[in-house]
């Protein structure tokens, strides 16, 4: 068999495919791509445009030129009873002709509004334009880039969603409009429907409402302050801000003078003028309970998200938590000029008032001011400084809330300061139990607490409180209401609510649901225990004695119990040397309902500060809170169970100071006390000497004193510490023992030395840091201090022993000093 000659098998390599160019479109392609493009665009924004335009014709024949106002929202009370229609198309409007309107209101509208109206056809493409670019930075709509004829015709809906289909009909008719109408008779009719706040429409009722004067007769700066408030009718109202009305009209002028319509002069002479309340402003007011209806219009707006001509024409039912019976007491209340003190001119003394149910947190009543008009400066949610108002909130909460100290612990008032802040009462260097404190509203024992519990301590335990601190309120002024910007009516008795709720959270609500075009009902939040129950208790049982006889808040007792604080601030006014008063508050509770109130000027000088101090304010809140609660069930303070007790004060008996010649030196003694681990503390002063010193310690109830000298007078008092219970007595009463001008010779007594017992230093002085401070709070007279108080010491380390300064001379043990509210 022949072999097979073997097949050379052999690998070929692919050759590499070379890689095609591309082909870049030619330069005809390009001119054809970009031609044919720009066609359709053109070709698609004819066709929109054309269905714009034949889309708003449709619905401008529906709805026609009159723009209607919409139905009126209703405010009903806690019963289910009408108390006010928010908005009334025959009230508060008044139609203006084109040449009623000064030509400077028209141009301050045109150069805040929309600054291209006379150029634009109802749309500008350029605010458009820079409005999507806004809205894409920010992921959201926030900028409408609306014409002043886009937002007439968006006056027709009540709708303020920022939709694609919304703004899309909205500019529908304004093309539509701007085909039907010319330039000032779109202008003319939107002067005459823009909402100027206070349910006002129209730029004529808005020139008689805020100025008193006829559409025709108005100034540059008055124009201006109209202008300036579509955008905001509650931000830039000059009823109810003043400043920021001030601040945006200067805005509105310098618009104007950027567009040529006024002079430089014109705009700085506009500037600076000083809104005033016109007399014949509350003409135009109807209804009642305004301040009540106000405060609820602003919690709408927060929980719907609708804006205030919204509410107001939607056609919503607002039910309320308001009580007819509570808001009548505080209107008559606030309507008698004998409950507030007599102003030297026509600025009245102001006050405001709240009541809240703190079990639920419904708000029964509101007094928004004297002579409050509906839109106006509602006094409630305003900020003054709450003096001592302020300490159970910083001070003495936080206090009790550490665990270390008690309504019954001894409190230091001496008269020192703190780093270089210095505070001053009237009551002198006298220790003084937390209660008593409180009840004097003793200054330096509250400054004392809070720097002991620490400023970040007291801080954060008011904040949870729904205070609201600046960076510069941080230091020990803080104790004294010495706040940059203060607190308001509404926080202070949020804040108190918790004390009176046993520590749980409270939210203060007027709403308790809205039916409607737009739905919603009240859910309260989950209850938080914002202290303890203990610490709830021990505040509320120390603030009944400020209420009970000698207290600063006696004349808010009434038929139920009650407990609360008084406040009261200096003027501070620079070179003022006087005792008048800038505030005065009393914030109370009983076991149902929490009210604040406060009183004031609302612009304070020399001539505009009250004499009295929160006693005043602690009469109003009896005088409503007794007619007020009427009907309503009777409680109590519920004391927590394993709350403890104040244990009986230990006293010093039969205590004797006597010098014997013979011996040259005093004797000193009294009756033992049967209690375990009793040190007694010796206090003794000598003749020209400004404070006692602690002589000794000694267990013994007698001792020795061999260290006088001729011609000198000394005072003893003793104080009992008893270790177990880390309590002290009250002072003994106070001896003086003369020593006469003669030889005293000392007799060698064996196993002693000629040196006397040296006195022994108190473990633990403690922290006397403290930390800067503005001006505290005023001080009024007191009430003499009740004997019997005990007190618990800080730790050591902590505050140290407490050394109680004694009592008055003599053989009491009642210290009489004054303190300020």
């Amino acid at each position: 068999m022949t072999e097979q000659p073997r097949r050379r098998t052999t690998t070929t390599t692919k050759p590499k495919t070379k890689k095609k160019k591309k082909k870049w479109m030619s330069g005809k392609g390009w001119f054809y791509g970009i031609f044919f493009t720009i066609v359709i665009g053109i070709v698609c924004g004819i066709i929109g445009y054309l269905l714009i335009v034949l889309n708003g014709e449709r619905l401008l024949q529906e709805h026609g030129s009159k723009l209607e106002f919409g139905e009126a929202s209703i405010i009903y009370d806690v019963n289910g009873n009408e108390i006010s229609r928010l908005y009334d198309v025959l009230d508060h409007r008044e139609v203006a002709e084109f040449s009623e309107i000064p030509e400077f209101m028209r141009n301050a509208i045109v150069a805040t509004e929309d600054q291209r109206f006379r150029e634009h056809s109802g749309l500008d493409f350029w605010a458009i334009g820079r409005a999507l670019v806004k809205d894409v930075i920010a992921r959201s709509a926030v900028e409408g880039g609306s014409t002043i004829t886009q937002q007439l015709a968006k006056n027709v809906f009540l709708s303020a969603d920022k939709t694609f289909f919304r703004k899309a009909t909205e500019a529908s008719i304004a093309v539509a409009l701007e085909q039907e109408l010319t330039k000032d008779e779109i202008l003319t009719m939107y002067l005459n429907r823009i909402y100027f706040g206070k349910g006002i429409h129209g730029v004529k009722a808005a020139a008689e409402y805020y100025f008193g004067v006829e559409l025709e007769d108005m100034k540059l700066w008055q124009a201006a302050t109209l202008a300036a408030m579509p955008k905001a009718p509650n931000r830039f109202n000059p009823l109810i801000n003043p400043d920021e009305s001030m601040n945006r009209r200067a805005v509105v002028l310098r618009l104007m003078y950027e567009q040529n319509y006024i002079t430089e002069t014109e705009m700085k002479e506009a500037q600076a003028v000083v809104y005033e309340v016109p007399p014949n402003q509350n003409d135009m007011k109807t209804g009642k309970y305004h301040a009540y209806a106000d405060f609820v219009l602003n919690e709408a707006m927060k929980v719907t998200g609708l804006s205030e001509e919204e509410l107001r024409v939607g056609g919503l039912h607002i039910y309320t938590s308001l009580d007819p019976q509570a808001q009548d007491a505080v209107d008559k209340e606030f309507a008698d000029a004998s409950n507030f003190e007599e102003s030297k001119d026509d600025q009245i003394v102001q006050g405001s008032m709240i009541i809240i149910d703190h079990r639920n947190g419904q708000i029964k009543a509101i007094a928004g001011g004297r002579d409050y008009s509906s839109r106006g400066w509602n006094r409630v949610d305003k900020k003054r400084q709450p003096g001592s108002a302020i300490k159970p909130i910083v001070a003495y909460g936080p206090a009790l809330e550490s665990g270390k100290y008690f309504p019954w612990s001894t409190l230091k008032n001496d008269q020192k300061c703190f780093s270089n802040y210095c505070p001053q009462d009237r009551w002198g260097a006298v220790a003084v139990s937390m209660t008593q404190a409180i009840k004097d509203s003793r200054n330096l024992a509250a400054v004392w607490m809070l720097n002991e519990v620490g400023v970040k301590q007291g801080a954060a335990f008011a904040e949870k409180l729904g205070l609201t601190l600046e960076p510069d309120d941080r230091n020990l002024a803080m104790a004294l209401g010495g706040l940059t910007r203060g607190a308001s009516p509404l926080q202070m008795a949020t804040a108190y609510s918790v004390m009176a709720n046993g520590g749980k959270s409270v939210d203060p609500h007027t709403i308790t649901k809205i039916s409607g075009r737009k739905n919603w009902e009240y859910k309260e939040p989950p209850s938080q225990q914002l202290m303890s129950p203990d610490t709830a208790w021990y505040l509320t049982e120390m603030m009944q004695s400020v209420v009970e006889k000698g207290g600063t808040g006696a004349r808010a007792a009434i038929d139920r119990p009650v407990a609360g604080k008084t406040g009261t601030t200096q003027a501070g006014i620079p070179g003022y040397r006087g005792n008048g008063i800038k505030d005065a508050w009393f914030v109370g509770y009983t076991p149902e309902w929490t009210a604040a109130v406060w009183m004031g000027y609302d612009k304070t000088d020399v001539n505009h500060l009250l004499t009295k101090g929160g006693g005043q304010s602690a009469a109003l809140f009896a005088k409503v809170m007794r007619p007020a609660l009427k009907g309503v069930a009777k409680d109590s303070f519920k004391r927590p169970s394993n709350v403890k007790e104040d244990k009986p004060p230990i006293t010093i008996k039969n205590f004797k100071a006597q010098f014997s010649e013979v011996e040259g030196r005093v004797f000193l003694s009294w009756d033992p006390l049967d209690e375990k681990e009793i040190t007694y503390e010796v206090y003794r002063k000598e003749s020209g000497a400004s404070d006692y010193i602690r002589f000794v310690d000694t267990l013994n109830p007698q001792i020795e004193d061999m260290s006088v000298f001729p011609g000198m007078t000394y005072d003893y008092y003793v104080v009992a510490y008893d270790a177990a219970s880390n309590q002290r007595s009250t002072p003994s009463n106070v001896i003086s023992v003369v020593i006469p001008e003669i030889d005293i010779g000392i007799p060698e007594v064996p196993g002693e030395t000629d040196t006397p017992t040296p006195p022994v230093t108190p473990p633990g002085d403690g922290n006397e840091g403290g930390e800067n401070g503005g001006d505290g709070e005023g001080t009024d007279p007191g009430t003499p201090e009740t004997p019997g108080d005990t007190g618990v010491p800080g730790g050591e380390g902590e505050s140290g022993l407490i050394d109680p300064p004694p009592p008055s001379a003599g053989n009491s043990t009642d210290g009489v000093s004054v303190g300020g509210f």
